[in-house]
């Protein structure tokens, strides 16, 4: 992991095994099956439920400062803890918690590389316990806004055509071909992309196991496509949680200075009225 621009951002099952029961430590599991985590976790791991525990719903929203705070202090979690993330389908909402927690500035959160696949396909421990933990006390002091973009500024990169908007859904909902991934609920009217998207899906930067390619494997993948570090990027998918796991490669793993997650993505940008998309292959 040492290859990696921000190697502290990733820890190995190894690690995770060696301080799963360090007090300063808090192991959080988050899946696209909000199931799972009852069926078996790493022992002390909480689990978060991204559908009623880390978005707002009604605003279609991420969680504001308070709520954030609220959900912290009851998973015993302060400001001085280490949050180590892990989850299924890749990481990918375990990434979309990382990048919330990013934008409310927590100094220490990292993924577990490979995830929940990894860890049991090595045939760790699980258990169905619940923990109780203690609740703590805290309070977010900074919003890092840059973190994230919203709809101006991507109706802004796609017109100029500036910087590197990427597209990290697969190649049939990029081509318009399908609306959304078989058995998920958000969609859109429209099938697409936006226009000048290049389509790099978020699996391939993943291992067969789940873990992360190498720095070397994962710069090349990128700057194939055209997508380097002296632009602006803004990866988005479907409703965020993919472009979060290409967010981490990029602004973690690889050191680019100024990569922006589009949460909107494409449940917001194929519902809109007078903005234009793009259908079919990528365009040269």
């Amino acid at each position: 992991m040492s290859a990696y621009a921000n190697s502290h951002a990733l820890v190995s099952t190894e690690f995770v095994e060696k301080h799963k029961d360090d007090l300063t430590i808090v192991l959080v599991e988050v899946n696209m099956d909000a199931g799972a985590y009852e069926e078996g976790h790493i022992p002390g791991a909480i689990g978060w439920n991204w559908e009623t525990q880390l978005c707002d719903r009604k605003c279609r929203d991420i969680l504001g400062p308070s709520r954030l705070e609220k959900l912290l202090c009851e998973s015993g979690i302060a400001r001085d803890t280490t949050i180590l993330l892990y989850g299924d389908s890749n990481n990918w909402f375990a990434a979309w918690a990382f990048w919330q927690l990013k934008i409310y500035g927590h100094p220490d959160v990292r993924l577990v590389d490979g995830g929940r696949r990894k860890w049991i396909e090595e045939k760790r421990e699980l258990t169905t316990r619940l923990p109780i933990p203690k609740k703590a006390t805290y309070k977010s002091n900074s919003i890092h806004q840059e973190l994230r973009a919203f709809l101006p500024q991507v109706r802004q990169a796609a017109k100029g055509r500036s910087g590197s908007l990427v597209d990290v859904r697969s190649p049939e909902e990029y081509r318009g071909e399908i609306l959304a991934p078989e058995g998920v609920k958000e969609s859109s009217l429209r099938g697409g992309h936006i226009p000048g998207a290049k389509n790099i899906p978020a699996e391939l930067a993943c291992n067969d196991d789940g873990t992360f390619k190498s720095a070397p494997e994962l710069k090349k993948l990128f700057k194939g496509r055209g997508v380097t570090p002296d632009n602006e990027v803004i990866t988005y998918c479907r409703i965020g949680e993919r472009a979060s796991h290409t967010w981490f490669v990029l602004k973690h793993l690889l050191g680019f200075p100024d990569v922006k997650n589009y949460d909107g993505s494409w449940t917001e940008w194929g519902n809109l009225v007078g903005v234009p998309i793009e259908t079919g292959e990528e365009q040269a």
